[in-house]
């Protein structure tokens, strides 16, 4: 931990790790139809995969907040 508290060392006006994992799930959604268009398949597997991680994580966080 830092001097400002906080934690992984979060820059100041940074969301919380759920932010972030959101913003990653909104980019990669994006990234996934760019390289479907450009028919990039192992690009697209890939980032199809990351997708499913990030929703997955934000499910169990939300899962979790909710008990």
């Amino acid at each position: 931990m830092g001097a400002r508290g906080g934690s992984r060392n979060e820059e100041p006006g940074e969301g919380g790790v759920d932010e972030a994992v959101a913003f990653i799930a909104e980019q990669v959604g994006a990234l996934r139809k760019l390289a479907e268009r450009h028919k990039l398949d192992v690009l697209h597997y890939l980032l199809g995969m990351t997708k499913l991680e990030a929703d997955e994580h934000l499910r169990l966080r939300s899962k979790r907040k909710l008990s």
